[in-house]
C-alpha cells in the first residue's frame, strides 16, 4: 500500500462527527473506517463516544456511551443529545421498521424505496375516518421531513416523490422492539383515538 493510499484516521472520525458514514454515499470515509475500527474506537472513547460499524448492512455511527451497572452517568458531557420523538415521528419509524423486515424476507434487494403516497396510506390507516383532509396530509409531510431530518429517509431520484428508506434504521429498531411491533401499532392506534376523542389535533 502506498503511501498516499494508506487509511487516515482523522478522515474516518471527521466524518463520523459529521453523521452516520454510509458505505455506499461515503466510499472513501467507509474503506478508512473499516480498516481502522480498533483505533478509531480508542480515539472517540475518549471523548465519551462509542462507534457502531454493521459491515454487512454498509454503515457506521457513533453513539453516546451508554450508562455504567451503577446507574451513573459517564463524567464526559454528552456530545449526542437523546431526541424525543413525537408520537406521530415513532409511528411512521414503527411502520417503516416493519415493512423493511418485509422487504427483506421477501425480495432479494438490498434498497427499498417507497413513495410519498405509499407513506401517506401507511399513516392515515391509523387515523381516525375523515381525517384525511389537506392540514392532516401536510402534517404527515411535515412527519416524513422530520424522519429524512433524522437520517431514516433519503430522497430519492430527482424529484420529491419517492424516498429510500436507510438501512441504519435498523440499529435504532431491534429485534426485540419489531417482534414487540403489532403491540406497538395497536398502542398507536389507540393514542390516536383517544387524542382525537378529546379534541386533540
Amino acid at each position: 500500500m502506498t503511501e498516499a493510499a494508506a487509511p487516515d484516521l482523522s478522515l474516518a472520525v471527521t466524518h463520523l462527527m459529521k453523521g452516520v458514514v454510509y458505505r455506499d454515499t461515503h466510499e472513501v470515509a467507509w474503506r478508512h473506517l473499516v480498516q481502522l475500527q480498533a483505533q478509531v474506537r480508542d480515539h472517540v472513547a475518549v471523548i465519551g463516544l462509542t462507534v457502531t460499524v454493521d459491515e454487512a448492512e454498509g454503515y457506521a455511527f457513533l453513539r453516546s456511551r451508554p450508562v455504567d451497572l451503577d446507574g451513573e452517568e459517564s463524567p464526559v458531557p454528552r456530545l449526542i443529545a437523546r431526541r424525543q420523538l413525537s408520537l406521530h415521528v415513532s409511528l411512521l419509524l414503527a411502520l417503516l421498521r416493519k415493512k423493511l423486515a418485509e422487504f427483506d424476507a421477501n425480495s432479494g434487494d438490498t434498497r427499498l424505496v417507497v413513495t410519498r403516497q405509499q407513506l401517506i396510506d401507511m399513516v392515515t390507516v391509523f387515523m381516525p375516518r375523515g381525517s384525511t383532509d389537506t392540514r392532516l396530509i401536510d402534517q404527515i409531510d411535515t412527519h416524513i421531513g422530520k424522519v429524512v431530518e433524522l437520517g431514516f429517509l433519503r430522497r430519492f431520484g430527482d424529484g420529491e416523490a419517492a424516498f429510500e428508506v436507510r438501512r441504519i434504521l435498523k440499529a435504532f429498531v431491534d429485534a426485540q422492539w419489531l417482534a414487540d411491533l403489532d403491540t406497538r401499532l395497536a398502542e398507536y392506534a389507540a393514542e390516536f383515538t383517544g387524542s382525537t376523542g378529546k379534541g386533540g389535533a
